[in-house]
Formats: structure tokens, C-alpha cells, sequence
């Protein structure tokens, strides 16, 4: 009766989280796994998928989990992923005696708790609120999928079903992902399929991309824009790597009969990545407004649409501590937090001043208007490395009593195909996803500087993609 509940309440998903996962086979006490686990016997799991089938007929509408049968510490486990469900609200029966009624069950922090009449209205207000980056979007077909893609988030999160990629169609593949809905015969993707496994998302969602632009100056007559398109991870990652070569800069204030030098940035690197990925989790999907980066000599502004969910607004958004119940993008966030591009739920903010105040910069400032039609993250350049800078810049300073010295990351001058060349160099086997890793372009961008390099015949393959490998010719 426990397992019943707890997937009805997860199926509701009424704080739209993501829902949730029931582990089998692992004890607990007072709320905390006891290790090592107890294990289930063969015998055991064969019961536990019987009953389970049985007990996704005691919800109303029927509701299907995901399970999986993993090994954890030497012994056997069940995991069974519930997902919000498409169709919510959904009722479980009460007991499992024969001719129950049936109720409404919702998560409370860790509890499954009954529905109370306010949580019912709750309930029905969702019944068509599917989150969007969780809903089947009827205008992509299961070939806009790229199984690559689908294999190098798998490795890169250290998923065990990338073994099982070459081995197992791409429906059932997506079907165990929970990224494709529907029968066979007119199977479709999700939205949160699209927007990471698909080459090039934007036709589905106009205008999503990362776009940055870096001012010479104050007036933003003279400026550079770098707009950053593609799976929405791979817009992260590429938009993060740009910043960091190019605006972050280190800087070293030897002091007077001390042996450690101060070392401080202009801008803390965690604080710009936490804010990005904040905004691109946080934002709307439907909007045809990208994500913007504006970087000027003295602070950098990072602007999403619309603006956050209640309870945040104008008034409390910038108090020290502000808890938000609900989530816009629950199913991205879960996915960026799988790839360790941000930490979890309600730990951006704190993160962001938390890295700031490490530096000795100034503290954040979070803003909105009255109905939430934007949000926007001000950073401000740290004092001292503003004054450094600008002693650099003019040749002054006391030289003879400090010695300051800048590290900064140059952009290299050499060609990104040089880039690619030297990597198969010191590694023939590296594959696509290695070196799109390696270098910071996409999976798309890779595969077209290979085709230049092996028109040039400065580059050649060696046998299959899979077992073969790189030769670089003798210049």
C-alpha cells in the first residue's frame, strides 16, 4: 500500500519536480537508507514486476512506472522511476482489499500524504498543466532524435543503459529515457528530447539559443556577439568556455613580507556558470527570446524570459533566503544537474553569493518587474581588480612596493582543425563526443571540421567507426 501511494504521489507531481524514484531492497530508518543494503533474491524481484503491474491497475488513470533492476553495493536493488504523469490528476485506492475507494495522494518533503480538499483544487488546476519541457510535441518525428547524442549524455552521466545503446532499437532506447510518448505507430518525442538529443532544437523552439555580447564600452556603440545554438547542454557548456577564455581574468597582488600572494578574478567563474545555467533552466521554452549574456567593462547582466514562478517576485527575490515550490522546466533541471552543470534544486542563489563573497566581490542583485515578464542577474567586477586593471592599463602603480602581476586565458590563434588534429595525434581512438569534449564545439561542428581535414587529406580513418581509428598523415 506504501508503493501504491508513493507512485500515485509522484505521478502528481503537484509541485511539478519531476516525480520521483521508490528504491526496493534497500532498509530504512527514521528516513535514512541503511547500508549495506539487504538486497532482493531473483525469486523476490520476479514477485516485486508481478506486483507492480498489479498495482498500476489500482490507479486511476492507469499509470505505468519505469523499473529497473540494478545492482548497488554487491546486492540486487529494484528502482522504480515514477515521472509525473501526462495525465494527472491520478487517484489510488485506498487499501488493496477488493472494492476500495479511492483518493488523492500528494508528496509533502519526504512524506506521501492523503490530499486535502485545497490540495484536490490544487490537483485540478494541473490536470492540463503538463509541464512544457515533458509534453509530446506532435511536430517532431522519433528521426529528429540523434541516437549519438543520446549515447554521449549516457556516457557522460555514467549511465549504465549506454551499454545497451548499439544493442537496442531507439523507441524502446527513448521508451527507458521517458523522452517519446504515444503508440508505435505515431511515437513522438518530448520536449525535453528535442531540446538535448536533437541536432538542431530551434526548429522546434525558435530563438532558444545563448546569445553573447561583450561591449568595449559604456555607451555599446563597439561590441562583440558570439550567439551559441544546439542541443541545450551544448549551448551551456560552449557559452561557459567562451566567458571563461575570454573575460575571466586572474590576478596576483604580491604583498610585502608575506609569502602568499592575494590571488583574486574580476568575476568568479562559479558565479557566472551557476547564474547561465539558472536562467537557461528557468526560462520559458515557448517564448522565441534567447537567453542573454551582456558583458560590459564593469559588471556582466544575464536576462531570461519570463520572469520566476511565485512565490519569487520583485519584493523577496533578493531577501537571503527564498524557497520556490514550483519549477518551469523540472525534467532540464534534473538533466543539468545529472551533468554537474548546476547543483540541484533552490542552491543557485546561494551558490552564486557564496562565490562572489569567496572572491571579495561585490554581492548580486537579482531583479524582475511587477508581472514577471523578465528576470535578470546583475555580477559586478571586483573592486581591486578593477583598480589593478586599470594600472595595468596606464603604466602606473608603486612599483617598488608591489609587484602585480595578471594571468589571464589568451585565446590560442591556432586553427580549431590544428585543435583536432593534435588531439587524434596524441590519441588515434578519440571519438566525436571526446573530442567535441575536448574542444568545446558541438557534436555537428566536429563532424564537419573531420570532413574538411579528410578533404585536405590531412586527416584519414582507419577501418569501422566502431574498432577503427585515426591516422594524421606525414605533413
Amino acid at each position: 500500500e506504501d508503493v501504491l501511494r508513493a507512485m500515485c504521489a509522484f505521478a502528481n507531481d503537484v509541485n511539478n519536480w519531476g516525480g520521483g524514484y521508490i528504491v526496493i531492497g534497500i532498509g530504512e530508518k527514521k528516513g535514512v537508507p541503511v547500508f549495506p543494503p539487504n538486497g532482493l533474491s531473483l525469486a523476490g524481484i520476479a514477485r516485486i514486476q508481478k506486483e507492480l503491474l498489479g498495482l498500476s491497475y489500482k490507479i486511476k488513470p492507469e499509470y505505468f512506472p519505469v523499473v529497473d533492476v540494478t545492482k548497488y553495493d554487491g546486492k540486487d536493488i529494484v528502482i522504480i522511476w515514477v515521472p509525473g504523469g501526462t495525465h494527472r490528476p491520478y487517484k489510488a485506492a485506498v487499501s488493496l482489499s477488493k472494492g476500495a475507494e479511492y483518493a488523492y495522494y500528494i508528496r509533502r518533503n519526504a512524506t506521501t500524504k492523503r490530499a486535502t480538499v485545497s490540495d484536490e483544487r490544487s490537483l485540478m488546476k494541473l490536470a492540463n498543466d503538463v509541464p512544457f519541457d515533458d509534453r509530446i510535441n506532435h511536430k517532431a518525428a522519433l528521426e529528429d532524435l540523434n541516437v549519438r547524442l543520446i549515447e554521449e549524455y549516457l556516457r557522460d552521466v555514467k549511465s549504465a543503459l549506454v551499454k545497451e545503446v548499439s544493442k537496442m532499437p531507439l523507441k524502446d532506447l527513448c521508451r527507458r529515457m521517458n523522452i517519446v510518448e504515444g503508440p508505435d505507430e505515431f511515437l513522438r518525442p518530448k520536449n525535453i528530447g528535442l531540446m538535448l538529443f536533437c541536432d538542431e532544437p530551434q526548429k522546434f523552439f525558435p530563438r532558444t539559443t545563448i546569445d553573447v555580447v561583450k561591449y568595449k564600452d559604456e555607451v555599446g556603440d563597439d561590441f562583440d556577439e558570439k550567439i551559441f545554438a544546439g542541443p541545450v547542454h551544448e549551448q551551456v557548456r560552449a557559452a561557459l568556455k567562451y566567458i571563461k577564455d575570454l573575460v575571466i581574468v586572474e590576478y596576483v597582488h604580491k604583498v610585502d613580507g608575506r609569502a602568499e600572494a592575494d590571488r583574486f578574478f574580476n568575476y568568479p567563474y562559479g558565479a557566472i556558470e551557476e547564474a547561465l545555467v539558472n536562467s537557461v533552466y528557468h526560462r520559458s521554452y515557448e517564448e522565441r527570446e534567447p537567453v542573454e549574456v551582456r558583458i560590459y567593462p564593469d559588471k556582466i547582466y544575464i536576462i531570461s524570459y519570463p520572469g520566476p514562478l511565485p512565490p519569487l517576485g520583485k519584493d523577496n527575490i533578493n531577501k537571503p533566503v527564498v524557497t520556490p515550490h514550483r519549477y518551469r522546466n523540472s525534467r532540464l533541471g534534473d538533466s543539468l544537474k545529472e551533468l554537474e552543470l548546476t547543483e540541484g534544486r533552490c542552491t543557485g542563489f546561494p551558490k552564486i553569493r557564496r562565490a562572489l563573497k569567496n572572491n571579495g566581490s561585490p554581492p548580486p542583485v537579482f531583479e524582475t518587474d511587477d508581472d514577471r515578464e523578465y528576470f535578470m542577474v546583475t555580477l559586478k567586477i571586483n573592486r581591486r581588480a578593477q583598480e589593478m586593471a586599470k594600472k595595468i592599463g596606464s603604466g602606473g602603480g608603486d612599483k617598488t612596493r608591489v609587484e602585480t602581476r595578471v594571468e589571464t586565458r589568451v585565446e590560442t590563434r591556432v586553427k580549431t582543425g590544428e585543435k583536432i588534429l593534435q588531439i587524434i595525434k596524441e590519441n588515434p581512438h578519440a571519438t566525436i563526443p571526446e573530442l567535441s569534449k575536448a574542444t568545446g564545439l558541438t557534436i555537428k561542428g566536429i563532424e564537419w571540421n573531420i570532413k574538411e581535414l579528410k578533404k585536405k587529406e590531412l586527416l584519414r580513418r582507419i577501418g569501422p567507426t566502431k574498432g577503427g581509428h585515426w591516422l594524421v598523415p606525414r605533413s
